[in-house]
């Protein structure tokens, strides 16, 4: 897809959704697994797959914060800045990753931390920018990313609705490329604490705005309601394998969990079909199959009255309908009819 493609695919909320791999940190600021991790998301009925640009001083300055995550079945504890230090990439392997991209057919989109960072992403040609929940009250940065005129898309993670309003409202006054995420952030996130129904909330606030879904969830479940509710742009963590070390692997999707997330959004958003109260195609032909119609339950001679005793309903479902039956009933024939037959209009006298 061309920027122009990607745009309206992600403004245009009543189009086929578009669904993001979050790839984040999981390449473990290794280049090669970054590849594949490209790899796979090309194979996986995804439109993009998005990392974060970042330098670790950027947003953590005190080198003791300590954090404690999950990782190959243990709990681990490290400085929060050397955790981070080790996912980066230089500006010349973003450049290698965004061709690579480009070269499988796949968006390459990306969350970045600064003005700086969001300058370089959109000299690299990216197609839109991504900001997390843990930045979204961060109104002027959010409002310098929209200026650069590309498309915003913001989770709402930890937001109440206070929160959102301001945000939107800010973000807005710069650009009509916004899409809202309702996102949870808890990882994993617990079914009781998905909430889809916030959707319709976020619709009735903001009825012209793009929706969409940050899934943290485990399985399919939640995308498939949320595109029920109206979301568009779907996003959720994945890595190659549960077992890499690294604070985000053991909640994020495996591969074949990936391929069967994004084929439910399509398929559900296929289920999804028209408003309109018509049966289907197939079902046209199914009536005839399967109703009912007027037929003579016996030889009915020219000149005799039709009852319920020489008359009855039985398929196929081409002629007169139950519903027309009483306009059959005290009628006379117009001519002889064998009983199993079709008893029709012209017949009536």
């Amino acid at each position: 897809m061309d920027r122009d493609q990607v745009r309206q695919r992600l403004m245009d909320g009543t189009s086929v959704p578009f669904v993001i791999a979050e790839a984040g940190i999981n390449h473990n600021g290794d280049l090669s697994l970054a590849r594949q991790m490209i790899d796979l998301a090309a194979e996986s009925d995804v439109d993009a797959v998005k990392f974060q640009t970042f330098n670790t001083e950027d947003f953590v300055m005190d080198r003791t914060i300590e954090y404690t995550y999950r990782s190959q079945g243990e709990e681990v504890t490290e400085s929060m800045y050397e955790m981070f230090k080790r996912t980066e990439f230089s500006e010349e392997e973003w450049a290698e990753i965004k061709g690579y991209c480009d070269k499988k057919g796949i968006v390459f989109l990306s969350t970045p931390v600064t003005l700086a960072g969001a300058r370089f992403l959109q000299s690299l040609g990216v197609d839109a920018l991504k900001v997390g929940s843990d930045d979204f009250t961060n109104t002027p940065l959010i409002k310098e990313f929209a200026s650069l005129g590309l498309p915003v898309l913001l989770s709402c993670g930890m937001a109440d609705e206070d929160e959102i309003r301001s945000t939107i409202n800010a973000v807005q006054a710069c650009s009509s490329e916004v899409c809202l995420m309702l996102c949870t952030s808890e990882y994993p996130t617990p079914p009781s604490d998905v909430n889809i129904r916030k959707l319709i909330t976020l619709r009735s606030l903001f009825p012209d705005l793009t929706l969409g879904f940050s899934d943290h969830t485990q399985g399919h479940t939640a995308a498939v309601l949320a595109v029920a509710y109206g979301a568009h742009v779907f996003e959720k963590h994945f890595t190659m394998s549960h077992d890499l070390p690294g604070p985000d692997h053991w909640f994020s999707s495996e591969p074949d969990e990936l391929q069967v997330w994004a084929q439910a959004i399509k398929e559900a958003f296929d289920m999804l079909g028209s408003s309109e109260l018509n049966p289907t195609e197939s079902e046209r032909e199914m009536r005839i199959a399967a109703r009912r119609s007027v037929v003579a339950m016996t030889d009915i001679h020219a000149g005799e009255v039709f009852d319920e005793k020489n008359t009855g309903l039985r398929r196929p479902g081409n002629g007169i309908c139950p519903q027309r039956w009483h306009e059959v009933l005290g009628r006379s024939a117009s001519r002889d009819i064998e009983a199993g037959s079709l008893i029709t209009i012209e017949d009536l006298h």
